[in-house]
Protein backbone atom coordinates (compact mmCIF):
# COMPACT_ATOMS: atom_id res chain seq x y z
CA UNK A 1 0.00 0.00 0.00
CA UNK A 2 1.57 3.26 -1.11
CA UNK A 3 -0.34 5.47 1.28
CA UNK A 4 0.73 4.16 4.67
CA UNK A 5 1.39 0.89 6.45
CA UNK A 6 -0.81 -2.15 6.95
CA UNK A 7 -0.38 -4.69 9.79
CA UNK A 8 -2.26 -7.91 10.55
CA UNK A 9 -2.70 -9.58 13.96
CA UNK A 10 -2.73 -6.30 15.90
CA UNK A 11 -4.94 -6.42 19.00
CA UNK A 12 -7.03 -3.61 20.43
CA UNK A 13 -6.33 -3.36 24.16
CA UNK A 14 -8.89 -2.59 26.84
CA UNK A 15 -11.99 -4.14 28.30
CA UNK A 16 -13.12 -5.79 25.05
CA UNK A 17 -10.37 -8.41 25.34
CA UNK A 18 -7.47 -9.00 23.01
CA UNK A 19 -9.24 -9.33 19.67
CA UNK A 20 -6.82 -9.56 16.72
CA UNK A 21 -7.45 -7.28 13.77
CA UNK A 22 -5.93 -5.27 10.95
CA UNK A 23 -4.22 -1.95 11.74
CA UNK A 24 -3.71 0.68 9.05
CA UNK A 25 -1.73 3.89 9.40
CA UNK A 26 -2.10 6.33 6.49
CA UNK A 27 -1.57 10.02 5.77
CA UNK A 28 -5.12 10.89 6.96
CA UNK A 29 -4.93 9.08 10.30
CA UNK A 30 -5.30 5.49 11.48
CA UNK A 31 -7.87 2.69 11.41
CA UNK A 32 -8.24 -0.68 13.12
CA UNK A 33 -10.73 -3.35 12.13
CA UNK A 34 -11.50 -6.52 14.04
CA UNK A 35 -10.67 -9.76 12.23
CA UNK A 36 -13.79 -11.43 10.85
CA UNK A 37 -15.83 -8.19 10.97
CA UNK A 38 -17.26 -6.27 13.89
CA UNK A 39 -15.71 -3.41 15.80
CA UNK A 40 -13.92 -0.68 13.81
CA UNK A 41 -11.85 2.21 15.20
CA UNK A 42 -11.00 5.25 13.07
CA UNK A 43 -8.98 8.26 14.25
CA UNK A 44 -8.42 11.32 12.07
CA UNK A 45 -4.89 12.72 12.20
CA UNK A 46 -6.27 16.12 13.30
CA UNK A 47 -7.67 14.44 16.44
CA UNK A 48 -4.37 12.82 17.51
CA UNK A 49 -2.65 14.67 20.36
CA UNK A 50 -0.21 12.05 21.70
CA UNK A 51 1.48 8.83 20.60
CA UNK A 52 3.63 6.55 22.77
CA UNK A 53 5.47 3.27 22.24
CA UNK A 54 6.07 0.63 24.90
CA UNK A 55 7.94 -2.68 24.87
CA UNK A 56 5.63 -5.29 26.42
CA UNK A 57 6.10 -9.08 26.74
CA UNK A 58 6.61 -10.60 23.25
CA UNK A 59 5.76 -7.41 21.29
CA UNK A 60 5.39 -3.60 21.24
CA UNK A 61 2.26 -1.55 21.97
CA UNK A 62 1.24 1.77 20.43
CA UNK A 63 -0.95 4.15 22.50
CA UNK A 64 -2.81 6.95 20.72
CA UNK A 65 -4.42 9.84 22.67
CA UNK A 66 -7.19 11.93 21.07
CA UNK A 67 -8.64 15.42 21.60
CA UNK A 68 -11.79 13.86 23.13
CA UNK A 69 -9.67 12.48 25.97
CA UNK A 70 -9.93 8.88 24.70
CA UNK A 71 -6.82 6.72 24.43
CA UNK A 72 -6.58 3.67 22.16
CA UNK A 73 -4.01 0.94 22.75
CA UNK A 74 -2.84 -1.36 19.93
CA UNK A 75 -0.65 -4.39 20.69
CA UNK A 76 1.35 -6.83 18.58
CA UNK A 77 3.93 -4.72 16.68
CA UNK A 78 7.44 -6.08 16.03
CA UNK A 79 10.66 -4.30 16.94
CA UNK A 80 11.42 -3.53 13.28
CA UNK A 81 8.01 -1.77 12.93
CA UNK A 82 8.83 0.87 15.54
CA UNK A 83 11.28 3.10 13.61
CA UNK A 84 9.27 2.95 10.34
CA UNK A 85 6.02 3.90 12.08
CA UNK A 86 7.70 6.56 14.24
CA UNK A 87 9.02 8.32 11.10
CA UNK A 88 5.67 8.01 9.32
CA UNK A 89 3.68 9.33 12.32
CA UNK A 90 6.07 12.26 12.76
CA UNK A 91 5.97 13.18 9.08
CA UNK A 92 2.18 12.90 8.64
CA UNK A 93 0.72 14.08 11.96
CA UNK A 94 3.46 16.34 13.29
CA UNK A 95 3.34 14.37 16.56
CA UNK A 96 6.58 12.85 17.81
CA UNK A 97 5.98 9.42 19.36
CA UNK A 98 7.55 9.07 22.80
CA UNK A 99 8.89 5.86 24.27
CA UNK A 100 7.57 4.62 27.62
CA UNK A 101 9.11 1.82 29.62
CA UNK A 102 7.23 -0.91 31.45
CA UNK A 103 8.04 -1.40 35.13
CA UNK A 104 8.72 -5.05 35.97
CA UNK A 105 10.10 -4.48 39.47
CA UNK A 106 6.88 -5.66 41.13
CA UNK A 107 6.80 -2.61 43.45
CA UNK A 108 3.31 -1.53 44.48
CA UNK A 109 4.18 2.04 45.47
CA UNK A 110 4.67 4.90 43.05
CA UNK A 111 2.82 7.85 41.49
CA UNK A 112 -0.35 8.08 39.43
CA UNK A 113 -0.74 10.03 36.21
CA UNK A 114 -4.23 10.93 34.96
CA UNK A 115 -4.24 11.71 31.24
CA UNK A 116 -7.64 12.07 29.55
CA UNK A 117 -9.70 9.01 30.50
CA UNK A 118 -6.63 6.91 31.43
CA UNK A 119 -5.02 6.48 34.83
CA UNK A 120 -1.49 5.06 34.80
CA UNK A 121 0.45 3.89 37.85
CA UNK A 122 4.17 4.64 37.54
CA UNK A 123 7.08 3.25 39.51
CA UNK A 124 9.87 5.76 39.07
CA UNK A 125 9.89 6.74 35.38
CA UNK A 126 8.34 3.42 34.26
CA UNK A 127 4.68 2.45 33.92
CA UNK A 128 3.41 -0.51 35.99
CA UNK A 129 -0.19 -0.57 34.69
CA UNK A 130 -2.99 1.61 33.37
CA UNK A 131 -6.78 1.53 33.61
CA UNK A 132 -9.55 3.39 31.80
CA UNK A 133 -11.51 5.66 34.16
CA UNK A 134 -14.56 5.45 31.87
CA UNK A 135 -14.82 1.80 33.04
CA UNK A 136 -15.15 2.87 36.70
CA UNK A 137 -18.73 2.46 37.99
CA UNK A 138 -18.21 3.51 41.64
CA UNK A 139 -15.45 5.15 43.66
CA UNK A 140 -15.35 5.41 47.44
CA UNK A 141 -13.21 7.26 49.95
CA UNK A 142 -12.41 4.95 52.86
CA UNK A 143 -11.07 6.68 55.95
CA UNK A 144 -8.60 9.51 55.33
CA UNK A 145 -6.11 7.64 53.16
CA UNK A 146 -7.76 5.01 50.93
CA UNK A 147 -9.58 5.32 47.59
CA UNK A 148 -11.39 2.29 46.10
CA UNK A 149 -12.40 2.03 42.44
CA UNK A 150 -15.08 -0.45 41.35
CA UNK A 151 -15.31 -1.34 37.66
CA UNK A 152 -18.30 -1.90 35.38
CA UNK A 153 -19.11 -5.56 35.00
CA UNK A 154 -21.53 -6.31 32.19
CA UNK A 155 -22.74 -9.29 30.21
CA UNK A 156 -20.59 -8.73 27.13
CA UNK A 157 -17.10 -9.13 28.61
CA UNK A 158 -17.86 -12.74 29.57
CA UNK A 159 -17.87 -13.62 25.89
CA UNK A 160 -14.10 -13.23 25.64
CA UNK A 161 -12.61 -13.05 29.10
CA UNK A 162 -12.37 -15.64 31.85
CA UNK A 163 -11.29 -12.97 34.36
CA UNK A 164 -12.37 -9.36 34.83
CA UNK A 165 -10.94 -6.56 36.95
CA UNK A 166 -13.55 -5.88 39.65
CA UNK A 167 -11.93 -3.33 41.96
CA UNK A 168 -8.68 -1.53 42.73
CA UNK A 169 -7.59 0.14 45.97
CA UNK A 170 -5.10 3.02 46.34
CA UNK A 171 -3.48 4.10 49.59
CA UNK A 172 -2.72 7.84 49.51
CA UNK A 173 -0.75 8.88 52.62
CA UNK A 174 -1.42 12.33 54.10
CA UNK A 175 2.21 13.18 53.29
CA UNK A 176 1.51 12.82 49.54
CA UNK A 177 2.81 15.84 47.59
CA UNK A 178 1.19 15.07 44.23
CA UNK A 179 -2.35 15.68 45.51
CA UNK A 180 -1.81 18.44 48.06
CA UNK A 181 -4.48 18.50 50.74
CA UNK A 182 -5.09 19.95 54.19
CA UNK A 183 -6.70 18.92 57.50
CA UNK A 184 -10.21 19.25 56.08
CA UNK A 185 -9.50 17.62 52.72
CA UNK A 186 -6.52 15.20 52.89
CA UNK A 187 -4.58 14.06 49.80
CA UNK A 188 -6.79 10.97 49.30
CA UNK A 189 -9.86 13.25 49.13
CA UNK A 190 -8.24 15.40 46.40
CA UNK A 191 -7.30 12.23 44.42
CA UNK A 192 -10.84 10.83 44.88
CA UNK A 193 -12.45 14.05 43.61
CA UNK A 194 -10.19 14.06 40.53
CA UNK A 195 -11.33 10.54 39.66
CA UNK A 196 -14.94 11.41 40.42
CA UNK A 197 -14.82 14.18 37.79
CA UNK A 198 -13.74 11.78 35.02
CA UNK A 199 -15.16 8.37 35.96
CA UNK A 200 -18.56 7.17 34.85
CA UNK A 201 -20.02 7.29 38.36
CA UNK A 202 -23.62 7.69 39.38
CA UNK A 203 -25.18 6.55 36.10
CA UNK A 204 -26.08 3.21 37.68
CA UNK A 205 -28.35 4.92 40.24
CA UNK A 206 -31.33 5.87 38.12
CA UNK A 207 -32.35 5.10 34.56
CA UNK A 208 -32.53 8.04 32.15
CA UNK A 209 -35.68 6.44 30.74
CA UNK A 210 -37.32 3.00 30.87
CA UNK A 211 -39.79 1.10 28.70
CA UNK A 212 -41.83 -1.82 30.09
CA UNK A 213 -43.18 -5.03 28.58
CA UNK A 214 -40.92 -4.87 25.50
CA UNK A 215 -40.96 -8.02 23.30
CA UNK A 216 -37.42 -9.23 22.55
CA UNK A 217 -37.14 -12.09 20.04
CA UNK A 218 -33.42 -12.74 20.66
CA UNK A 219 -32.78 -13.56 23.51
CA UNK A 220 -36.51 -14.37 23.72
CA UNK A 221 -38.71 -12.89 26.43
CA UNK A 222 -40.53 -9.79 27.66
CA UNK A 223 -38.22 -7.27 29.27
CA UNK A 224 -38.19 -3.92 31.01
CA UNK A 225 -35.61 -1.93 29.04
CA UNK A 226 -33.70 0.68 31.07
CA UNK A 227 -31.47 3.23 29.37
CA UNK A 228 -28.80 4.60 31.73
CA UNK A 229 -26.09 7.16 30.94
CA UNK A 230 -23.44 4.55 30.09
CA UNK A 231 -25.25 1.25 29.78
CA UNK A 232 -28.43 -0.50 28.70
CA UNK A 233 -30.20 -2.92 31.03
CA UNK A 234 -32.66 -5.63 29.99
CA UNK A 235 -34.63 -7.00 32.95
CA UNK A 236 -36.76 -10.08 32.28
CA UNK A 237 -38.35 -12.71 34.52
CA UNK A 238 -35.55 -15.21 33.86
CA UNK A 239 -32.70 -13.01 32.62
CA UNK A 240 -31.06 -9.70 33.48
CA UNK A 241 -28.52 -8.28 31.02
CA UNK A 242 -26.32 -5.20 31.44
CA UNK A 243 -24.63 -3.89 28.28
CA UNK A 244 -22.07 -1.09 28.08
CA UNK A 245 -22.74 1.40 25.26
CA UNK A 246 -19.11 0.93 24.17
CA UNK A 247 -20.13 -2.62 23.09
CA UNK A 248 -22.84 -1.32 20.70
CA UNK A 249 -21.68 -1.28 17.07
CA UNK A 250 -24.86 -0.16 15.32
CA UNK A 251 -28.66 0.11 15.54
CA UNK A 252 -31.00 -1.10 12.80
CA UNK A 253 -34.59 0.17 12.50
CA UNK A 254 -36.36 -2.12 10.00
CA UNK A 255 -40.16 -2.18 9.52
CA UNK A 256 -41.65 -5.59 8.70
CA UNK A 257 -43.27 -5.81 5.27
CA UNK A 258 -47.09 -5.64 5.36
CA UNK A 259 -47.03 -6.27 9.10
CA UNK A 260 -47.89 -4.08 12.11
CA UNK A 261 -44.45 -4.62 13.70
CA UNK A 262 -40.99 -2.99 13.40
CA UNK A 263 -37.66 -4.60 14.24
CA UNK A 264 -35.06 -2.62 16.18
CA UNK A 265 -31.79 -4.56 16.26
CA UNK A 266 -28.85 -3.72 18.53
CA UNK A 267 -25.61 -5.18 17.12
CA UNK A 268 -22.91 -5.87 19.74
CA UNK A 269 -19.19 -6.58 19.84
CA UNK A 270 -18.43 -8.37 22.09
CA UNK A 271 -21.79 -10.21 22.22
CA UNK A 272 -23.79 -11.01 25.36
CA UNK A 273 -23.66 -14.54 26.66
CA UNK A 274 -26.37 -16.80 28.10
CA UNK A 275 -25.01 -20.21 29.09
CA UNK A 276 -23.01 -21.40 26.08
CA UNK A 277 -24.95 -19.24 23.59
CA UNK A 278 -23.56 -15.94 22.30
CA UNK A 279 -25.94 -13.22 21.11
CA UNK A 280 -24.25 -10.66 18.82
CA UNK A 281 -27.67 -9.16 17.90
CA UNK A 282 -30.51 -8.18 20.25
CA UNK A 283 -33.70 -8.30 18.15
CA UNK A 284 -36.54 -6.19 19.59
CA UNK A 285 -40.04 -6.21 18.08
CA UNK A 286 -42.16 -3.08 18.55
CA UNK A 287 -45.81 -2.57 17.59
CA UNK A 288 -45.29 -0.02 14.79
CA UNK A 289 -48.21 2.29 15.66
CA UNK A 290 -47.58 2.31 19.44
CA UNK A 291 -47.18 5.93 20.67
CA UNK A 292 -45.36 6.87 23.89
CA UNK A 293 -44.44 10.06 25.75
CA UNK A 294 -41.19 10.04 27.74
CA UNK A 295 -39.36 12.58 29.94
CA UNK A 296 -35.62 12.05 30.41
CA UNK A 297 -34.33 12.19 33.99
CA UNK A 298 -31.38 14.39 33.00
CA UNK A 299 -30.81 17.97 34.14
CA UNK A 300 -30.67 20.80 31.59
CA UNK A 301 -26.96 21.26 32.45
CA UNK A 302 -26.10 17.61 31.69
CA UNK A 303 -28.12 17.72 28.46
CA UNK A 304 -26.37 20.90 27.35
CA UNK A 305 -22.84 19.93 28.39
CA UNK A 306 -22.63 16.19 27.74
CA UNK A 307 -25.18 15.55 24.99
CA UNK A 308 -25.46 18.95 23.24
CA UNK A 309 -27.68 18.37 20.18
CA UNK A 310 -27.89 14.58 20.58
CA UNK A 311 -30.79 14.48 23.08
CA UNK A 312 -33.96 16.41 23.95
CA UNK A 313 -35.47 16.66 27.43
CA UNK A 314 -38.67 14.85 26.35
CA UNK A 315 -39.95 12.72 23.46
CA UNK A 316 -43.42 12.06 22.09
CA UNK A 317 -43.94 9.70 19.15
CA UNK A 318 -43.84 6.12 17.88
CA UNK A 319 -42.29 3.86 20.53
CA UNK A 320 -39.62 2.35 18.26
CA UNK A 321 -38.55 5.82 17.09
CA UNK A 322 -38.42 7.24 20.64
CA UNK A 323 -36.37 4.23 21.81
CA UNK A 324 -33.88 4.35 18.93
CA UNK A 325 -33.43 8.16 19.14
CA UNK A 326 -32.71 8.08 22.90
CA UNK A 327 -30.40 5.04 22.59
CA UNK A 328 -28.56 6.69 19.71
CA UNK A 329 -28.18 9.93 21.70
CA UNK A 330 -26.83 8.16 24.79
CA UNK A 331 -24.57 5.63 23.04
CA UNK A 332 -23.46 7.60 19.96
CA UNK A 333 -24.16 4.51 17.81
CA UNK A 334 -25.12 5.00 14.16
CA UNK A 335 -28.59 4.02 12.95
CA UNK A 336 -29.21 2.06 9.74
CA UNK A 337 -32.65 2.25 8.14
CA UNK A 338 -34.12 0.49 5.07
CA UNK A 339 -32.33 1.04 1.76
CA UNK A 340 -33.80 2.05 -1.60
CA UNK A 341 -34.81 -1.58 -2.23
CA UNK A 342 -38.55 -2.24 -2.55
CA UNK A 343 -40.23 -5.63 -2.88
CA UNK A 344 -43.22 -6.37 -5.13
CA UNK A 345 -45.52 -5.59 -2.20
CA UNK A 346 -43.64 -2.30 -1.69
CA UNK A 347 -41.98 -3.65 1.47
CA UNK A 348 -38.33 -3.30 2.51
CA UNK A 349 -37.57 -7.04 2.57
CA UNK A 350 -38.33 -10.32 0.79
CA UNK A 351 -39.70 -13.44 2.46
CA UNK A 352 -37.10 -16.18 2.58
CA UNK A 353 -35.81 -19.07 4.70
CA UNK A 354 -32.35 -19.65 6.14
CA UNK A 355 -31.56 -23.18 7.33
CA UNK A 356 -34.91 -24.37 8.74
CA UNK A 357 -36.19 -20.89 9.72
CA UNK A 358 -38.60 -18.65 7.80
CA UNK A 359 -37.92 -14.93 7.96
CA UNK A 360 -37.26 -11.70 6.08
CA UNK A 361 -34.16 -10.82 4.07
CA UNK A 362 -33.43 -7.07 4.09
CA UNK A 363 -31.18 -5.87 1.23
CA UNK A 364 -29.40 -2.82 2.76
CA UNK A 365 -26.98 -0.23 1.33
CA UNK A 366 -23.97 -1.95 2.89
CA UNK A 367 -25.14 -5.51 3.40
CA UNK A 368 -27.92 -8.05 3.89
CA UNK A 369 -29.75 -8.70 7.17
CA UNK A 370 -31.87 -11.83 7.73
CA UNK A 371 -34.38 -11.59 10.63
CA UNK A 372 -35.69 -12.61 13.09
CA UNK A 373 -33.76 -15.85 13.65
CA UNK A 374 -31.04 -16.70 13.30
CA UNK A 375 -30.30 -12.94 13.01
CA UNK A 376 -27.65 -12.91 10.26
CA UNK A 377 -25.85 -9.73 9.15
CA UNK A 378 -23.68 -9.99 6.02
CA UNK A 379 -21.65 -6.92 5.03
CA UNK A 380 -20.97 -6.31 1.32
CA UNK A 381 -17.22 -6.12 1.98
CA UNK A 382 -17.27 -9.72 3.30
CA UNK A 383 -18.94 -11.11 0.15
CA UNK A 384 -16.96 -13.02 -2.49
CA UNK A 385 -19.92 -13.43 -4.87
CA UNK A 386 -23.72 -13.69 -5.02
CA UNK A 387 -25.48 -16.35 -7.10
CA UNK A 388 -29.14 -16.60 -8.09
CA UNK A 389 -30.18 -20.25 -8.24
CA UNK A 390 -33.23 -22.08 -9.46
CA UNK A 391 -35.17 -23.44 -6.50
CA UNK A 392 -35.22 -27.22 -5.96
CA UNK A 393 -34.10 -29.90 -8.38
CA UNK A 394 -35.68 -32.28 -10.84
CA UNK A 395 -37.96 -29.66 -12.42
CA UNK A 396 -40.79 -29.99 -9.88
CA UNK A 397 -43.67 -27.73 -10.85
CA UNK A 398 -43.57 -25.78 -7.56
CA UNK A 399 -39.89 -24.88 -8.02
CA UNK A 400 -40.72 -22.52 -10.90
CA UNK A 401 -42.51 -20.19 -8.43
CA UNK A 402 -39.42 -19.68 -6.25
CA UNK A 403 -35.67 -19.09 -6.48
CA UNK A 404 -32.74 -19.25 -4.04
CA UNK A 405 -29.99 -16.71 -3.34
CA UNK A 406 -26.54 -18.05 -2.49
CA UNK A 407 -24.12 -15.64 -0.79
CA UNK A 408 -20.51 -16.87 -0.71
CA UNK A 409 -18.19 -15.06 1.73
CA UNK A 410 -14.47 -14.41 1.37
CA UNK A 411 -13.83 -16.77 4.31
CA UNK A 412 -15.48 -19.61 2.27
CA UNK A 413 -18.64 -19.59 4.41
CA UNK A 414 -21.92 -19.81 2.48
CA UNK A 415 -25.46 -18.59 3.25
CA UNK A 416 -28.32 -20.01 1.16
CA UNK A 417 -31.55 -17.99 1.29
CA UNK A 418 -34.28 -20.26 -0.03
CA UNK A 419 -37.89 -20.00 -1.23
CA UNK A 420 -37.82 -16.38 -2.45
CA UNK A 421 -40.89 -15.70 -4.64
CA UNK A 422 -40.16 -15.60 -8.37
CA UNK A 423 -41.78 -12.14 -8.78
CA UNK A 424 -39.06 -10.66 -6.50
CA UNK A 425 -36.29 -11.74 -8.90
CA UNK A 426 -35.94 -8.53 -10.97
CA UNK A 427 -36.11 -6.13 -8.01
CA UNK A 428 -33.49 -8.14 -6.10
CA UNK A 429 -31.27 -8.74 -9.14
CA UNK A 430 -31.23 -5.04 -10.08
CA UNK A 431 -30.52 -3.98 -6.49
CA UNK A 432 -27.65 -6.45 -6.07
CA UNK A 433 -26.16 -5.51 -9.44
Amino acid sequence: MTDGHLFNNISLGGRVGNNPGQFRLYSGGLAWKKQGGGKTIEVDKADIISVTWMKIPRSYQLSVGTKEGIRYVFKGFREQDVSNLTNFIQKNTGTTPEEKQLSVSGHNWGAVDINGNMLSFNVGSKEAFEVSLSDVSQTQLQGKTDVVLEFHVDDTTGANEKDSLMDLSFHVPTSNTQFLGDEERPSAHIFWQKILAIADVGSSEEAVVSLEGIAILTPRGRYTVELHMSFLRLQGQANDFKIQYSSILRLFVLPKSNNPHTFVVITLDPPIRKGQTLYPHIVIQFVTENVVEKELSLSEEVLAEKYKDRLQSSYNGLEHEVFSKILRGLSGAKVTRPSTFRSCQDGYAVKSSLKAEDGLLYPLEKGFFFLPKPPTLILHEEIEYVEFERHGAGGASMSSHYFDLLVKLKNDQEHLFRNIQRNEYHNLFNFVR
